[in-house]
């Protein structure tokens, strides 16, 4: 179970520009002009071509679409250059983590699928990235599960720790696969919808409680084992379960959905009420659900508002924007009044550590934790001036080659703010 102790060291401050200076290689980007008229054989919906509004009343930040757009590109090509690498051969893409246990992880394959699929237009080379790291993905099954991945790799690709899983990289590689079928169909070399399907079908056989209908923190976590009654915040993707279920017709993935929904609310209101912040982990889901008392899984701070949760902002205020849901506007609205006031409006005063009263117990910086509050910042039609600022503060912070976890958080965060972010739906 190592691969699911991953704390992230404190980061130091951003990188210069001059760290990915020259470590960018020539790749095949699409032109400004091509991004919104894919080739006939291109992408369904090219990134930039902005064909799926996001709900009435969600902000964009301030300046052209254009010139919003080239900003992504900007950090997807640092991003791509520090992590997408065919190291291992074999045909394969992998995701490199170099700040992570190991130099693979579930976590980060599923960013990159996700994230070549988003950026698929704007980069010509998407689809023959993501079918490698599909390739990549079958080639390292779970023991305990197949259908699922093994969570972590070492140097020479490998699966180590006991090849089991880790949910949160699950959901996105079947979240990933559904993009991908939407983008490109299905007839290529590889059936992307029903390897989706596959991959969902798997998620709720293993990684769904059953009896709570949260997710379990990866196939490993089994009745009866101690981990079985608590669930991790940051994987309470309400977009993604949106999205299963339009590609299983399984009414589970509702019941799913509002049961994360209704945990986020109950736990601000009870825990969070001047906040709106989650812990990493949350306990006793059988019963009554509540912060980790301290160490369960990680570290001390396993009831704080940590390395797991600073994502929360991103994932619920994805769905928010996304589905103009009720639930998810109200609790991503909690969370970015918070943090506005709390920093009087300097995105540069957001830590890394805060406890669920607001107060702080860490001091460093890191784009994993201010990245997300960009997404809770769309949905308040008061925040255009603190998402202006937040999102030059993002634009402006270069990829750091050796943080992958708050690079990969900066840059999907940015792709949902800029308005190119998208739930699959049917297909």
């Amino acid at each position: 179970m190592t691969h699911q102790q991953r704390r992230r060291a404190l980061s130091a401050l951003a990188a210069t520009a001059g760290l990915i200076a020259g470590a960018l290689t020539a790749a095949p980007y699409a032109t400004a002009a091509s991004y919104a008229t894919a080739a006939p054989s291109g992408p369904a919906i090219p990134f930039g071509s902005h064909q799926i509004p996001y709900a009435d009343g969600v902000l964009k930040p301030s300046g052209s679409q254009a010139a919003i757009d080239r900003q992504v590109i900007d950090t997807y090509e640092a991003w791509k250059a520090a992590f997408v690498k065919q190291n291992c051969g074999n045909g394969w893409y992998e995701t490199l983590s170099p700040d992570a246990d190991h130099p693979y992880v579930g976590e980060g394959q599923g960013y990159g699928m996700v994230v070549t699929a988003l950026m698929a237009g704007a980069d010509n080379d998407a689809k023959k990235i993501f079918d490698g790291m599909v390739k990549y993905v079958l080639a390292h099954p779970s023991s305990n599960n197949s259908g699922l991945l093994a969570a972590e790799q070492d140097k020479s690709c490998k699966s180590v720790d006991g090849s089991d899983s880790a949910t949160d990289g699950d959901l996105d590689v079947a979240y990933g696969l559904l993009l991908a079928d939407r983008q490109w169909g299905s007839s290529g070399t590889y059936d992307y919808k029903s390897l989706a399907v596959k991959h969902i079908n798997a998620i709720k056989k293993s990684e769904v409680n059953p009896t709570t209908h949260l997710m379990l923190l990866g196939d490993w976590s089994t009745s009866g084992e101690s981990h079985y009654w608590i669930s991790r915040s940051s994987d309470w993707m309400a977009d993604h379960f949106r999205a299963f279920k339009s590609a299983t017709g399984d009414g589970t993935w509702d019941t799913v959905r509002v049961a994360h929904q209704k945990l986020i609310t109950s736990q601000q209101s009870k825990y969070a009420s001047n906040t709106g912040l989650l812990a990493d982990f949350v306990v006793n889901t059988n019963s009554t659900p509540k912060p980790a008392p301290g160490k369960v899984l990680e570290s001390a701070h396993d009831g704080d508002y940590g390395w797991n949760a600073c994502r929360d902002a991103w994932r619920i205020g994805a769905d928010a924007v996304t589905s103009g849901d009720a639930a998810s506007l109200a609790s991503a609205r909690k969370l970015n009044g918070w943090i506005k006031s709390k920093t009087g409006g300097d995105p540069g005063k957001i830590v890394t550590g805060y406890h669920l009263n607001g107060s702080t117990f860490d001091s460093g910086k890191d784009m994993a934790f201010t990245a997300p509050f960009a997404v809770a910042a769309l949905t308040d039609p008061g925040s255009q001036a603190w998402l202006d600022a937040l999102w030059s503060k993002l634009a402006a912070s270069p990829v750091d080659p050796k943080l992958y976890y708050g690079a990969s958080v900066q840059l999907q965060s940015m792709i949902v703010a800029a308005g190119d972010y998208w739930v699959p739906q049917g297909s």
